[in-house]
């Protein structure tokens, strides 16, 4: 019932016992080399972007963290703006250098001052709150990057490897069929290569699905941290700038 499980086993032995899964994927036709190779891309590519979004997302919080100890220390904004130009990769230091410049503009174009009436001044929070929005959707979008491909990777890795698995399968029957015998000496090589590919379709999905919600779970983080700081910076400068 369980031939096919034992299949690399058998031809192993039918062979002397020098087959393995490298001697077995060396014999493989072109269709599964094919597949393995694309499989083997695949999974190298994902954890490239693993390792790569991953010391992203670590430069990114030990920066923030750094930024938002100087930014609860310090008592000017300007010198903040000076202090954030030393954290490039802290998306908390480009959301309030994106709100700090919005600021600015306000106060040389004198759109800031006790005449100005509350129509004005809403409208000048609500372009300083713009401003802080389109630096997160930003630093957010850069921090997805790449990381869609881990669930194409997750996604398709299995149904290639199935493809590799059906080939193999389709394979073996054609051994079948022209040997006009059912030994698993005649199917064994086919079957191993279609179990092999399987694996490999698993072994390159696993850890890419995996990595995805990681990530993901992550980046949402980050993205929270920057709405509350949002919210903060907001908040003094209602109170310092339009009070």
């Amino acid at each position: 019932m369980f031939d096919f499980l034992i299949a690399p086993v058998l031809v192993a032995e039918a062979n002397g016992g020098d087959a393995n899964v490298w001697h077995i994927v060396a014999e493989a036709d072109a269709v599964v080399t094919a597949v393995l190779i694309l499989l083997a891309v695949m999974s190298v590519a994902s954890w490239y972007i693993t390792g790569y979004k991953w010391l992203y997302l670590k430069r990114a919080r030990q920066e923030s963290a750094k930024f938002m100890d100087v930014f609860w220390q310090s008592k000017r904004l300007d010198s903040i703006y000076q202090s954030a130009e030393e954290f490039p990769k802290a998306p908390l230091s480009n959301v309030f250098k994106a709100g700090y410049l919005e600021l600015s503009k306000l106060k040389k174009k004198g759109k800031q001052g006790e005449g100005q009436s509350m129509r004005h001044q809403l409208g000048d929070i609500e372009n300083v709150e713009r401003s802080l929005r389109r630096a997160q959707r930003k630093e957010v979008t850069q921090a997805e990057s790449l990381v869609p491909w881990l669930a194409t990777i997750g996604s398709t890795s299995p149904f290639i490897g199935l493809f590799g698995t059906v080939w193999g399968i389709m394979i073996a029957f054609l051994e079948i069929s022209q040997q006009e015998a059912a030994g698993i000496d005649v199917v064994g090589q086919p079957i191993a290569e279609a179990l092999i590919v399987t694996a490999a379709g698993l072994f390159a999905a696993i850890p890419a699905v995996i990595a995805y919600n990681w990530l993901l779970n992550h980046i949402k983080l980050l993205d929270t941290d920057m709405d509350n700081f949002s919210s903060d910076f907001l908040n003094i400068v209602k109170r310092h700038f339009f009070d």
